[in-house]
């Protein structure tokens, strides 16, 4: 059985006390000459128009290399080989997430923007100064120790 991530707590006579569960995010992290590969949103909803690392929600069924793979198809038109965890965090998004970032590296560049405007590579200090998606925000404290 997979970790989900969910979390019981009972009491001596076995009635539900709590029962905390946490949703899992992943973000893709390429990186080419310390530089990391960043993508802007289209506009429209909370995150439209910020940069962001791409991903996006794993599925019930679904592992995180499951998840990342289908996101940067669905979104780039394009197959990802998901590396070594890089970072994680815990944010708030219509409850408690866990964003898991990942390494990955493209099979081409040849993308087709489907949820994104543009896309660049970036250093950290330059992530720092653009309007970047508040969860993936979280990730640039580890991410430092990578690069």
């Amino acid at each position: 059985m997979r970790n989900c991530g969910a979390t019981l707590s009972l009491s001596r006579n076995g009635i539900l006390l709590a029962m905390n569960i946490t949703k899992r995010s992943v973000a893709g992290i390429a990186i080419e000459n310390s530089r990391l590969f960043i993508a802007k949103r289209i506009p429209g909803g909370a995150m439209g128009e910020k940069w962001e690392f791409p991903g996006g929600k794993v599925e019930d069924d679904e592992s995180d290399a499951d998840a990342l793979r289908r996101e940067y198809r669905e979104e780039f038109g394009i197959d990802v080989t998901v590396g070594d965890l890089l970072a994680s965090a815990v944010f708030e998004y219509k409850g408690q997430r866990q964003l898991s970032a990942y390494q990955v590296t493209f099979a081409s560049m040849q993308f087709t923007l489907i949820e994104h405007t543009t896309w660049r590579w970036a250093t950290l200090e330059e992530i720092e100064a653009l309007d970047f998606v508040d969860s993936d925000q979280k990730l640039l404290p580890a991410l430092k120790n990578v690069l």
